[in-house]
């Protein structure tokens, strides 16, 4: 199984924190696992997108146009400025929420997410839309926004790792105190 996979958001979602989680998950599985971050202006409200590649024939960890199996994207726009390096057939898992960029905000572009949900909808065969708002009121937190995305591309079946995987990670890598509240996170679904 070779899975290639990238996450997309904008600084603070917790994008990094998901592509450690399925990162570990793959070690602990022996897959072969390359990764590569660029996090930008992050604290900015830039972009920060994680390529990951998994399994047999990892040997880089940057992915090509057209070669990404899946996109699990924090935010509407993010999904759309990656969608060229999603292949035939591939699979996205988005965030409804948007996110405005900076630009946006300063008024030097315009952003309008349900035209890119749209899009998203017209050019995406397996698409999977993760409502955030939804998430976070029944879940009493916004914040675990980034394991709510994992959950849904466990059940997307397109991750290539189930869901005691990415809990096992996560009790490694996150805190005790907030292991509750992202196992129902995970588990989240509308």
């Amino acid at each position: 199984m070779s899975k290639n996979i990238i996450l997309c958001g904008v600084g603070g979602q917790g994008t990094i924190l998901a592509s450690r989680l399925i990162a570990s998950a793959a070690m602990k599985k022996n897959l072969p696992i390359k990764t590569a971050e660029t996090i930008g202006m992050a604290q900015r409200g830039g972009s920060v997108f994680s390529h990951l590649r998994m399994g047999e024939g990892a040997n880089s960890p940057m992915i090509a146009k057209g070669e990404a199996d899946l996109i699990i994207a924090f935010e509407p726009g993010e999904a759309v400025r990656q969608l060229p390096f999603l292949k035939k057939g591939g699979a996205v898992v988005v965030s409804s929420r948007p996110v405005m960029p900076v630009s946006a905000m300063i008024g030097k572009s315009v952003y309008d997410a349900s035209a890119m949900i749209t899009y998203l909808k017209e050019q995406v065969e397996h698409l999977t839309i993760v409502d955030a708002d939804q998430a976070a009121q029944e879940l009493h937190s916004s914040k675990t926004l980034n394991v709510v995305l994992l959950g849904a591309a466990i059940r997307s079946g397109e991750l290539g790792l189930d869901a005691s995987e990415i809990e096992e990670a996560m009790k490694e890598r996150v805190p005790e105190k907030f292991w509750d509240l992202n196992l129902r996170s995970l588990a989240w679904s509308k």
